[in-house]
């Protein structure tokens, strides 16, 4: 079998709906798992739902709604007809009637929690796979719709709830039975919790449903449906004749994503990493294109992309009393636990510690904690450029290469080897995109 999961703006009018079914009925002798995502904008205007409650908008709510029902029943009456069209119609209607209801509460409360953001948000992929299965049905091909809900079962943290594989996956084994000539649809980025509470798994966590259902069915490959023709070898948006990247291993793709590349949801890849199974990752628009194949590549050196993230802040901590010491990086990341601040970059001497992290909600608590460990100061306006490739760091010539086309660049903060494929580097906010052109144009001409 075969998971196959399309993106927003793969599923966002009738047009697209019906070329991912074409897609997924191109497949159907493989059994096919189509998960699919909103409708694109859907899950912006839900958001704006909750902050139109926070604002006491109610003109604001009511203006969203009209908008999202208008696109949803337009692209019903579009493609469905009869029984089947008053069918949808009236699923749809329901679900609106649910949103309305929520959105009067959020209103009257003044305030939406991350419980009942995730109970707002989970309407979108509700309403893009019923108007998927009804289309479906509408092309009398064998469908089936389930609830993802019913099998993808989370923790409470709600926003970015994470699944509980020892029930989620004998879940996934009891709802899921896909079969050679049948598309079975399943909600992606949604779930549930033990208690039955609506949970998510994140933006964009509708890759990371995709893979957990492949995981646990032994899927041959699971494909990832999106708007570009896979993974290139830089945003596209810095470097215009950016390259697509034939084959990633599976450690290269996650350092891209965790490192700024927005093809693929960096949880993606690991349910694929445990059973090995191939992550394709290709264009809705350009369904002839090959993609990128996630793999368990184990050869092959040299570059293979490059990545960058900006709004980088870096901290710097100086204390003699590390010589010779232990138990200083300890107490150093206690601090950044007990804030619940993620560090991505860390580089160390005897007597210094240099650190990246992106959310500055408690740095202000955080430095003051950390100037009673040693002298502390702090950067903002910073970027990393991350470059990707298998055993990077064992080629020395290509190092002094990256080095001498790197110049004049303010290079504040080097990481290398921790992850065998990653070179990253701190520079100003400002440098990142001209530095990210040179870089390409000296690697992959």
């Amino acid at each position: 079998m075969i998971v196959i999961k399309f993106g927003g703006t793969s599923v966002q009018d009738s047009f697209w709906i019906d070329k991912a079914i074409d897609i997924t009925n191109s497949m159907i002798d493989r059994a096919p798992v189509l998960v699919a995502s909103a409708m694109a904008k859907t899950t912006d205007r839900l958001i704006n739902i909750a902050n139109c409650s926070f604002q006491k908008n109610k003109e604001g709510i009511i203006e969203t709604i009209d908008i999202l029902k208008k696109v949803h029943i337009d692209a019903a009456e579009a493609f469905l007809t009869g029984e089947n069209l008053a069918a949808a119609l009236k699923s749809l209607n329901t679900l609106f009637d649910q949103l309305s209801s929520l959105s009067r509460g959020l209103y009257l409360l003044q305030e939406c929690s991350p419980k009942s953001s995730d109970t707002l948000l989970s309407f979108g992929e509700r309403l893009s796979t019923l108007l998927i299965y009804h289309r479906i049905i509408e092309r009398k091909i064998d469908a089936e719709l389930l609830d993802s809900r019913d099998f993808i079962i989370t923790d409470d943290n709600f926003s970015n709830a994470a699944p509980i594989f020892k029930i989620t996956n004998p879940k996934i084994r009891e709802f899921v039975k896909p079969q050679k000539g049948k598309i079975i649809i399943a909600q992606g980025f949604i779930g549930s919790s033990e208690e039955g509470h609506i949970t998510t798994l994140g933006r964009s966590g509708s890759d990371y449903t995709a893979a957990i259902i492949g995981s646990a069915l032994d899927a041959e490959e699971v494909q990832i449906w999106t708007d570009v023709d896979g993974i290139l070898t830089t945003d596209p948006r810095i470097v215009s004749d950016a390259k697509r990247i034939e084959n990633i291993s599976y450690a290269e793709a996650a350092e891209l994503a965790f490192f700024g590349a927005k093809v693929v949801h960096p949880s993606t890849i690991q349910p694929a990493v445990e059973k090995k199974i191939p992550v394709i990752v290709k264009n809705t628009k350009n369904p002839d294109s090959p993609g990128t194949a996630i793999i368990d590549k184990t050869s092959g050196t040299g570059l293979t992309g490059i990545s960058g993230k900006k709004n980088i802040t870096l901290i710097n901590i100086t204390s003699s009393r590390m010589l010779n010491a232990y138990g200083f990086l300890s107490r150093i990341f206690q601090i950044f636990s007990k804030y619940k601040t993620p560090v991505d970059l860390i580089s160390t001497s005897e007597v210094s510690v240099s650190m990246t992290i992106e959310d500055v909600r408690n740095v202000g608590l955080i430095l003051t904690e950390l100037e009673q460990i040693g002298k502390t100061t702090v950067e903002y306006n910073n970027g990393i450029i991350c470059l990707v490739g298998k055993n990077i760091w064992k080629d020395s010539s290509l190092i002094s290469d990256i080095f001498k086309t790197l110049y004049p660049a303010s290079v504040k903060m080097i990481s290398l080897g921790a992850s065998e494929v990653n070179l990253s580097m701190v520079l100003p906010q400002d440098e990142i995109d001209e530095t990210i052109k040179k870089l390409h144009k000296s690697f992959f001409k």
